[in-house]
Parts: C-alpha cells; sequence; structure tokens
C-alpha cells in the first residue's frame, strides 16, 4: 500500500474501544487485535482508559499489564501519575485525547482498553466536564440550608424543566450542582449531559460472559492478587496513597487487614465480593450504550469476530446507526 492509498486507509481507521466489566478479558484482547491487525498491515498501540493503571505503583491491585505484556504492544497512559496525585475524568479527557491525535498523526491506530466506562466515553464522546465555582456552590449551599432543598429545585424547574423533570427532589447535591452548572456557563444544566455521539470516529466491542464465569474469574484473579504479593504492595504504597488512588477497590481491605481490623482470608473475601459487585454495576453502565458490539468472551472466534467488527467499522457499515444513537438513547442525568 502507497501514496494515496496509505493515506485513505489511514484516514478510514476508526479508534477501537474495548469495553467490559472487570476480569472479562479486555487486556488479552486488545493485545491479540494489536497483533491480528498489524499482520495485515495496520500498526496498532493500547491506550489505557483504567483510571487506576495511571497510578505508579499500584500494579497487582489493578490487574496493570505486565512488563512481557506491555512489550508486545505497546501501551500508553500507563504509570503516568503518582499515587499521591489526583486523576479525574476531565483531566483524563486531555490527556487520552492528545494521545489519540498523537498516534493517529503517525498513522497508528488507537486500541483503547478499560473498563473505566466514563473514561473510556470521555476520550471519544461529546462530554463536557463543567467548572465548579466555590462561591456560588456555597451560596447554593446557604440558600439550601436556610430556606430548604424545595425552593432550590423549584428554581431549576423554572430554568431548566428537562433537567428538573428526571432527578430527584429530594437529591440535594445534584440539584445544587445542577444550578452550579447553569450559573457558571449560562446554559442549562442539561445541555451538558453526556451525549452518545462520538467526536472521534469510533467502534466500541464489548465483552460479555455468563455471570457464573464472571464470578469465577474474579475469584481467581482475587486469588492471584494474593499469591503476587498484594499484601506487601498496599504495606509499601500505603504512606504515597492519595485520596482517588485509595479509592481503588482492594486497597482498603488491606489497609484494614495491616490495621488489624479484619483477618486476611476476610479481607480477600470481602475484595471478591466488591468486584463482583462492580462488575454487575460496570455492565449496567455498558449496556446503557447502544453502539457496542458485543462479544461472548468465551467464544473460540473471539478475535475472529473482533477483527470482522473493526473491519466493517473501518468501512463505514455503523455510521449510520451510530450516528442516532443519541436520539434514542435515555441519558442519566448527573454524570457531569
Amino acid at each position: 500500500m502507497e501514496g494515496n492509498d496509505a493515506l485513505e486507509a489511514t484516514s478510514r481507521r476508526r479508534v477501537v474501544s474495548i469495553v467490559g466489566p472487570t476480569a472479562s478479558g479486555k487486556t488479552g484482547l486488545g493485545i491479540a487485535l494489536a497483533n491480528a491487525l498489524a499482520e495485515d498491515g495496520d500498526s496498532c498501540e493500547i491506550v489505557n482508559a483504567d483510571a487506576y493503571q495511571m497510578y505508579r505503583g499500584m500494579d497487582v491491585g489493578t490487574a496493570k499489564p505486565s512488563a512481557d505484556e506491555r512489550a508486545r504492544v505497546k501501551h500508553h497512559l500507563v504509570d503516568v501519575i503518582d499515587a499521591n496525585d489526583s486523576m479525574s475524568v476531565a483531566r483524563f479527557q486531555g490527556m487520552a485525547r492528545d494521545c489519540i491525535r498523537g498516534l493517529s498523526s503517525q498513522g497508528i491506530r488507537p486500541i483503547l482498553v478499560g473498563g473505566s466506562g466514563l473514561y473510556a466515553r470521555a476520550a471519544l464522546d461529546d462530554i463536557r466536564f463543567p467548572g465548579t465555582d466555590p462561591s456560588v456552590r456555597h451560596e447554593l449551599e446557604r440558600r439550601a440550608a436556610e430556606d430548604g432543598p424545595g425552593l432550590l429545585f423549584e428554581e431549576l424547574r423554572r430554568k431548566d424543566p428537562e433537567a428538573a423533570a428526571h432527578m430527584d427532589a429530594h437529591n440535594v447535591r445534584r440539584t445544587i450542582r445542577a444550578l452550579e452548572v447553569i450559573a457558571i456557563t449560562g446554559m442549562p444544566y442539561s445541555a451538558n449531559l453526556p451525549r452518545y455521539r462520538y467526536v472521534v470516529p469510533c467502534v466500541q466491542i464489548g465483552l460479555d460472559l455468563p455471570r457464573e464465569a464472571l464470578d469465577e474469574r474474579i475469584d481467581q484473579r482475587t486469588e492471584l492478587m494474593r499469591r503476587q504479593g498484594f499484601v506487601d504492595e498496599v504495606r509499601r504504597i500505603r504512606p504515597k496513597l492519595g485520596a482517588t488512588a485509595a479509592r481503588a477497590l482492594g486497597y482498603q481491605q488491606i489497609i484494614d487487614y495491616l490495621d488489624g481490623l479484619i483477618d486476611l482470608d476476610e479481607a480477600f473475601a470481602d475484595i471478591a465480593q466488591k468486584t463482583k459487585r462492580l462488575a454487575r454495576k460496570q455492565m449496567g453502565w455498558f449496556g446503557r450504550d447502544p453502539r457496542i458490539h458485543w462479544l461472548q468472551a468465551l467464544n473460540p472466534r473471539l478475535l475472529e469476530n473482533a477483527v470482522a467488527i473493526v473491519r466493517h467499522a473501518d468501512a463505514g457499515d455503523y455510521d449510520s446507526t451510530d450516528a442516532l444513537a443519541d436520539s434514542y438513547t435515555q441519558h442519566h442525568l448527573g454524570a457531569v
């Protein structure tokens, strides 16, 4: 492939996003897909979209790709900040889009891999993250305390009836946030809702598997964490953990063990239980997006099917239906 043909092929390449619940095999598929596409001359590199794999030193507890896996396919946005730093969705959005643009400009197809649903969408979708204004928020909080939340909600109903119609009048925090965004941007809160509309040409592949199989994988992963020295990792990194990094599932359980509050078996049993609960929430989150092409993770033809989806996407076969996704999807207010 040469000259204009090569340029045209590069321009048709879709960014690939591999999503799904924890322990569903996203890392393995991402690497296998990158290698399979490379055999056809389609250079690919992986962009991490897992919130906690960006922290240095949090390896075992986040199931970070191994050195061998990273050697097989180059990974980006892994080990990019210290554990006492703070990663936010808005910050990740800028980093990921810069990375995607950089790779695409070199003729490299980015493959996003990660189970942090909002992070993956932030990189690819029409999502804006309005800032905050402490003075505006303080005044709204004062009014809520003095006048009651009902009056604030009535104000929201007047200023943005669409938002109010989908919100809980008793959720004071969300009402305050909605009014804060309206005050800061001069636009309705509903105008800032995440849209199921790509700003980057993309195709999403989702990994699904039966609940029993997923639970078994989670149990196996939890046991592997124990054997790989997760307790030592937490002991080592605990003094450096910032408030955001400390929210990664599993770290608090091991801290409780180190503090003598629970025994080790209880700690790992709780990690497994909460990971299974997280996986259910992740499936609910991803299930709202009608553009995801779901594949059975246990299908022996998984890789073959994934390659076929990418080729169809590059040919534009999904463009017309993806363009309509936002018109028939119900948005969930409060995500911004």
